[in-house]
């Protein structure tokens, strides 16, 4: 879905909505003059003059994505983790970036540079707790008896709200479960399912293209994902993501 153009001080951005409607999508400049720059990501968006305000979008959204940004910024830094035929990586399940610290950063950014392999693994985006209420939706019922998994079920269908620290907890009750339960491929089809489920964001990389998360703030808060679409062993050479935390390492 086409919107109105964003404006940033004098320049103006085409931007889109995906059909789910998560996320805005900023698809490049508006006529833009002959010395705009090419990389309007650095240059614009996360300059000086309008990097509060970029921020403050993607608090708003939830996600911003921003296409064909051509750049090779030094603070970016390769993505680690690879998934296995037997089980499933860490970063296949929903999460939000710096889990282990004390305080999550802001914003996270996952970025597909140009080069010469495409990528056919895709990030799932979707609001969090969105993402445990799908999960748990996703799982059978006849689980219910592990972990008290039932009576957890009980609580959120029952609409009784819970805490942050709950939302977790029953997060990591039900990977846990599932990692007992699934075989590697089946779990990726379970967690397929929960994208379906969460409406979240699995559109395929596009290179030169930033995807900018809202991993820890007051107003809407999204987790992520790496999201197999096909089987984990088809043997086909993917292009390499990387990332960074911008509004800390900026």
């Amino acid at each position: 879905m086409t919107l109105a153009p964003l404006r940033f001080g004098p320049w103006q951005f085409a931007t889109t909505r995906p059909d789910n409607a998560l996320g805005l999508v900023i698809e490049g400049l508006i006529d833009p003059p002959a010395d705009a720059p090419e990389d309007y990501l650095h240059a614009i968006l996360l300059g000086s003059e309008h990097r509060d305000a970029f921020f403050a979008l993607v608090d708003q959204e939830g996600l911003v994505v921003c296409k064909g940004v051509p750049t090779a910024h030094p603070t970016y830094r390769f993505v680690r983790g690879r998934s296995s035929r037997g089980r499933l990586s860490q970063g296949e399940y929903y999460h939000h970036d710096g889990c282990s610290g004390p305080e999550k950063p802001r914003v996270v950014e996952i970025r597909f540079p140009h080069q010469n392999v495409e990528r056919h693994i895709a990030t799932a985006v979707a609001p969090f707790p969105e993402t445990v209420v799908a999960m748990l939706g996703e799982l059978p019922a006849a689980l219910d008896d592990k972990d008290g998994l039932g009576a957890w079920r009980a609580r959120v269908e029952a609409g009784e709200p819970l805490t942050r620290d709950e939302w977790d907890t029953l997060q990591g009750l039900i990977v846990r479960t599932v990692r007992r339960v699934y075989s590697a491929e089946d779990a990726r089809g379970y967690f397929r399912g929960v994208d379906a489920r969460a409406r979240a964001y699995v559109a395929p990389w596009s290179w030169g293209e930033s995807r900018f998360i809202a991993n820890n703030n007051g107003r809407r808060t999204m987790q992520h994902r790496r999201a197999y679409l096909h089987a984990a062993s088809d043997g086909r050479a993917n292009g390499n993501l990387v990332k960074r935390w911008p509004a800390e390492e900026l």
